[in-house]
């Protein structure tokens, strides 16, 4: 337990020691997400990549199921640790890593069993329908350990060993494209083939994580004996843990619902809005990894009660996230064209693609200071806020703006839904804000 990062050490060199490491593996997962797209828009086949397209929200319901345990677990453990309550601790930690691989269990056999209705109501179409069915098959067996993972990816950051769970991250996103190649091309499993890739590697992560937990982790275990928690404990995990699951609830929910909406447009705007987002998940992923990286450190001020340090870690995360934010927006509005040509050479996709990746980054512009407020929700165990503000982002008022404004705009208004819904959600996050801050003061 690195006590002096999270008590001494300057805010910014803190704030970074604990948040790059982040940054960094979810870096190397947005490019191992791109070179799969790459390999998969190899095929040549439009229908192949829409129907991989629209599986990506059962990709991120798993990861929603994992932030229940991950990101309430580490919300609890910070706060504990910083009380110096080192035991219970370790037993949340424990706690949290068996639940996480039940519910991955539980979730693969619903999907399974209902993997038809399931693909039809993500959009999959006559055309897609196929290769949607073999890619949902196999990300559904890996379900368990996609939950799993995001727990010591998580929990690892409370003791200060981000570096640690970087690497254990990094370590799944390299097999993940190796594997790529032999399995779509070498052994001919198109769709399928890019499924079984992203499951190994995540079962890879998985078991690197256990060790690192078993050797060089003081608090936290995976000892089946310490899952024992209070009733209060294994509730504040849920209460802070099933709020902000709902972000990526949410986003799984805005993803589908995009798709539906894009049908009408016809396969080759799924196929370029797939290609856009996950381009554009180089400048979330960083927002959001800056973002909730510095969680376990704003955890640990609030519960040791160190109020101007608390404040002094807000401060500089919240310009941080402003000055990067507009960075990625100039750069990535430049470069969409080149960024799309990489993938497609279809002419009407790559136009597609260009437009949906320049009005992504009216979002680059807004989102940060919405992300950070949520972080902040999670860290002091306000989960009211975090649920109100994951809620409204890709939630109630994108659901709204998506159903309004491609009535008033046509292809462009499904292009605003997005950016429209992060401005009206910066609203209640001041407010929010300015609660928390006002009742520290009290």
């Amino acid at each position: 337990m690195q006590r002096e990062l999270f008590e001494n050490m300057p805010v910014p060199r803190a704030y970074l020691k604990v948040s790059v490491p982040v940054v960094l593996a979810m870096l190397i997962g947005v490019v191992y997400n791109m070179v799969d797209t790459w390999f998969i828009s190899m095929t040549g086949n439009t229908d192949l990549v829409a129907g991989v397209s629209v599986c990506a929200p059962v990709f991120v319901l798993s990861v929603a199921l994992g932030d229940i345990w991950g990101l309430g677990g580490s919300s609890l453990i910070s706060r504990l640790l910083g009380q110096k309550k080192d035991e219970e601790a370790g037993s949340v930690s424990a706690f949290t890593m068996y639940a996480s691989f039940g519910t991955g269990l539980l979730f693969m056999a619903l999907l399974l069993l209902f993997r038809t209705p399931i693909l039809h109501l993500l959009g999959a179409n006559d055309a897609s329908f196929a290769h949607a069915s073999a890619y949902f098959s196999w990300i559904a067996v890996g379900t368990p350990f996609i939950i799993f993972y995001l727990i010591p990816n998580n929990e690892l950051r409370t003791e200060g060993l981000a570096n640690l769970g970087m690497w254990g991250a990094i370590a799944g996103s390299v097999a993940n494209i190796a594997l790529d190649p032999l399995f779509i091309f070498g052994l001919h499993m198109g769709a399928a083939g890019a499924a079984l890739a992203t499951t190994l590697s995540n079962v890879l992560s998985c078991t690197l994580y256990v060790l690192i937990i078993r050797k060089k982790c003081r608090i936290l275990t995976v000892d089946p004996a310490k899952i024992r928690v209070s009733k209060e404990h294994a509730m504040e995990v849920l209460r802070i843990g099933l709020p902000a699951s709902v972000t990526n609830i949410t986003f799984s929910f805005s993803m589908m619902l995009t798709n539906r909406v894009l049908e009408s447009f016809g396969n080759d705007r799924i196929a370029a809005m797939g290609i856009a987002m996950k381009i554009n998940m180089v400048s979330m992923m960083t927002l959001i990894g800056f973002a909730f990286g510095g969680q376990p450190l704003i955890g640990y001020a609030f519960g040791s009660r160190d109020v101007k340090r608390f404040r002094a870690i807000l401060r500089f995360a919240y310009l941080f996230e402003a000055c990067l934010g507009a960075c990625f927006a100039v750069i990535l509005y430049f470069a969409a064209p080149f960024l799309m040509g990489l993938f497609l050479d279809d002419p009407a996709v790559v136009a597609a693609g260009i437009s949906m990746i320049r009005f992504m980054q009216i979002s680059s512009l807004l989102l940060g200071f919405a992300l950070v407020t949520t972080c902040v929700c999670q860290a002091v165990g306000n989960a009211t806020g975090s649920f109100i503000l994951s809620l409204c982002r890709q939630g109630v008022l994108f659901f709204a703006a998506i159903m309004i404004l491609p009535g008033l705009l046509g292809f462009t208004g499904v292009l605003l839904a997005q950016p429209a819904a992060d401005l009206l959600t910066d609203i209640p996050a001041l407010l929010i804000l300015l609660m928390i801050l006002k009742k520290q003061k009290a």
